[in-house]
């Protein structure tokens, strides 16, 4: 099938069979290696990436129901010259260990971070409140991103530092 997906900013042309996922067009077809093939099942959350602003597990969702769509991967937040906010949190808070989770934490970031400014409520938020950023609320939020090197004390304490720097 053919497909049109806007992947970084950049409209892009796939003529591909309508059973691939999202991530494997991304890796296999535009070569953009960043988000990982973790457990292919939606529950490691290394395959994060956002989709019109909304983070999704790509892994989940196939390429052709994206048409049209804006599709932003770790390769288009920032630059190694000029990196995102919450990049450079990581990089100061030390959040990673291997880093292999790490494109999809910081993706899920970016989408953690819009939900809270679009006063999207999680389990955390009490009925009828707007989300207020605690840990208790960033844990539950980024519970669908796994780090196996555990290195999630220092993913809150840079989601935080890039929330203050981002605010």
């Amino acid at each position: 099938m053919q497909t049109t997906i806007t992947v970084n900013g950049q409209a892009r042309a796939l003529d591909i069979d309508p059973r691939t996922t999202l991530l494997d067009a991304l890796r296999e077809h535009l070569r953009l290696t960043g988000s990982k093939k973790g457990c292919d099942h939606g529950q490691c959350g290394a395959c994060t990436v956002l989709v019109n602003g909304v983070r999704i597990n790509s892994c989940l969702s196939l390429a052709v129901m994206h048409d049209g769509d804006q599709v932003t991967t770790i390769e288009g937040v920032g630059t190694p010259e000029a990196l995102h906010p919450v990049q450079t949190a990581f990089l100061t808070q030390d959040a990673y260990q291997c880093g292999y989770c790490t494109p999809g934490q910081i993706c899920s970031t970016l989408g953690l971070l819009r939900e809270l400014e679009a006063g999207v409520p999680s389990q955390e938020t009490p009925a009828g409140a707007r989300p207020v950023l605690s840990d208790a609320e960033i844990r539950e939020r980024m519970s669908g991103n796994i780090c196996r090197c555990s290195a999630y004390p220092q993913i809150v304490a840079a989601i935080r530092d890039a929330a203050g720097s981002m605010a």
